[in-house]
């Protein structure tokens, strides 16, 4: 078997109205290349057709290979099983809605043989709603100034990725993934290029509300400790403060013979500290949460089929980071 140049890791959860447009597109650009690649889709747990138009499709083009989850993983666990599968000198990271237009793939590849390690788009002329645009232009520079690693602005998961970053991800065993920022955070020789965001092909968003939150949260606590920073400056500004005003309530009682503060104030005050408190206790839970999932140690995601592969892919992403860590470890024996 030849050596396979360029793989395309796309992640698919009910795209059944996308897939035939995606490829036909995507097929388009890449046979203008003279290289060997192959596209591998996973499908993240879908519950319409397109597991099945995957099948029918990968019958007719070797190019296509198709990973199926035994059930809903999620966005990041469906790439990361993408990435561990992927066998190109380079690989190539994208949506499977169409919002990342795979004719960006050729400045890519050409930034690539320049001899940069990754090239991400950077999204511009978003076209979703006015409210989601302004919500993940804020969360790209909240997260860029709380994270003690440099993160690009703007910058998805639309990318291509050499051979020696896919790898370095690979020995990245954290379960609550941010794979924007473990990109950023592998170092390597990185540039970013302006791509235009389109809007899906067909359909609504397929990532709820919820998952989104998630995947921000992650983005953050994962790469940022200020947070918990924040929590400590809290504490002691509220503590200096509940002491002066304790101070002044002493001398108005006892000096001036007066009351200080009505019930009403000191029944806001409470309410207002006891909301403080439990925000505090809910991000130091953040971190608690992501502590408690690393130490379970469960399978990132499973594997139930794989469809175009030499040989069956049933291991988990537990078996896959143990077998890369035990790899490093022995070539540093030896």
């Amino acid at each position: 078997m030849s050596q396979i140049n360029y793989s395309i890791v796309i992640p698919i959860l009910n795209e059944s109205e996308t897939i035939d447009e995606l490829w036909k597109q995507l097929s388009s650009v890449m046979v203008k290349l003279d290289c060997c690649w192959e596209v591998i889709f996973v499908d993240d747990g879908s519950t319409d057709s397109s597991l099945f138009q995957l099948q029918q499709l990968s019958q007719h083009h070797p190019e296509i290979k198709v990973l199926s989850l035994s059930r809903n993983f999620g966005h990041q666990p469906a790439l990361t099983a993408g990435i561990d599968n992927a066998k190109g000198e380079a690989t190539i990271l994208m949506d499977g809605d169409l919002q990342d237009a795979p004719g960006a793939i050729i400045d890519f590849i050409e930034l690539w043989r320049q001899g940069y390690d990754v090239v991400y788009a950077i999204r511009r002329k978003r076209k979703e709603k006015w409210l989601k645009r302004k919500a993940f232009r804020w969360f790209y520079r909240i997260q860029s100034y709380l994270s003690e690693v440099k993160l690009p602005r703007d910058a998805g998961i639309f990318s291509l990725m050499d051979r020696k970053v896919v790898a370095s991800l690979q020995q990245m065993p954290e379960r609550n993934r941010y794979l924007s920022g473990l990109r950023a955070f592998a170092g390597f020789n990185q540039i970013g290029i302006p791509v235009e965001r389109g809007p899906r092909y067909q359909g609504e968003p397929r990532v709820k509300l919820s998952k989104l939150f998630k995947l921000a949260f992650d983005g953050i606590f994962s790469f940022s400790t200020v947070p918990l920073r924040i929590v400590t400056i809290l504490g002691l500004i509220f503590a200096l403060t509940a002491f002066v005003i304790g101070l002044v309530g002493l001398i108005f009682k006892f000096v001036l013979g007066t009351e200080f503060l009505s019930w009403s104030y000191g029944l806001t005050t409470t309410f207002f500290i006891g909301g403080i408190q439990l925000l505090c206790l809910g991000v130091i839970g953040e971190y608690i949460g992501r502590i408690y999932d690393e130490v379970k140690q469960r399978p990132y995601y499973v594997i139930n089929r794989s469809i175009g592969f030499e040989t069956p892919h049933n291991y988990q992403r537990l078996e896959n980071s143990k077998s890369t860590q035990q790899s490093v470890e022995s070539q540093l024996n030896n």
